[in-house]
């Protein structure tokens, strides 16, 4: 237990010693615009089919389960509404950063974690060169542009993926769904969906980076990282879903 615990507190402390570190050298030069570029592509683009897919299904599923249980109550008129906002608060932000950031985050894990086992980082000291400028500023840069607009492609396919198969398979009127869901949902229930997006970047991101950097072992030690960096960013999403959500409860409402 006591090995667990001190586990714990050196892999937390760790982290928050680079998220300082990434702080201090954000501002720092070279700007290394072009790695942003290079990075959003890699942890946006190739991760579209992913986000769209897990969202369109999941709005369909969550809008039928609502249908057909708010149905017993005499209250599916409100199934569009209940629905959106289920996934512009929740369900899109979060699922986005589990399914996306599970994926970029091991990348980026074995990425740097190879780094480490071949002695490149080791390398980068020698030259002079600031490897957390280098190799880790470009890509939480990238993730605080790229979790957000995935966000708002995951929101958008979702909503619309309710309205398709309530129409579909509960005959649904399309208008009254989308008026009413259009009067209750508000900009900040949108807004809200956003900023955790934003902030489960940097948590992913970083979480992968530090998995990288502290890899030991060789091949054997990168693959362990690499496992756990799946198993630590679905935690830390969860987890920070809460509080986020508890905080953000305060200043919108």
């Amino acid at each position: 237990m006591q090995a667990i615990l001190t586990r714990s507190v050196l892999w937390y402390g760790g982290l928050a010693l680079l998220a300082g570190s990434v702080m201090r050298n954000l501002a720092l030069p070279p700007s290394y615009f072009r790695l942003v570029l290079e990075e959003i592509e890699i942890l946006g683009v190739r991760s579209l089919g992913v986000a769209l897919t897990a969202a369109i299904f999941t709005g369909m599923v969550f809008a039928l389960q609502s249908a057909v249980n708010m149905a017993r109550f005499g209250a599916e008129n409100y199934v569009g509404p209940v629905s959106a906002l289920a996934i512009l608060r929740e369900l899109g932000p979060v699922l986005t950063a589990i399914l996306v950031g599970g994926k970029v985050a091991s990348g980026i894990t074995a990425e740097l974690g190879s780094m480490k086992v071949t002695e490149q980082i080791d390398a980068l000291r020698v030259l002079g060169v600031n490897y957390i400028k280098r190799l880790i500023v470009p890509r939480l840069l990238a993730a605080v542009v790229v979790f957000p607009l995935l966000t708002v492609l995951a929101d958008v396919i979702g909503v619309l993926g309710g309205l398709v198969i309530l129409v579909a398979e509960r005959g649904a009127d399309m208008y009254a769904y989308w008026n009413t869901t259009t009067y209750w949902v508000l900009p900040r229930d949108f807004l809200t969906g956003i900023i955790k997006s934003a902030f489960f970047g940097v948590v992913v991101t970083l979480i992968g980076c530090y998995n990288g950097l502290s890899t030991e072992g060789g091949t054997e030690g990168l693959g362990r990282a690499t496992t756990a960096t799946v198993v630590h960013v679905t935690m830390g999403v969860i987890v920070s879903d809460f509080f986020l959500t508890k905080l953000l409860l305060i200043i919108f409402w």
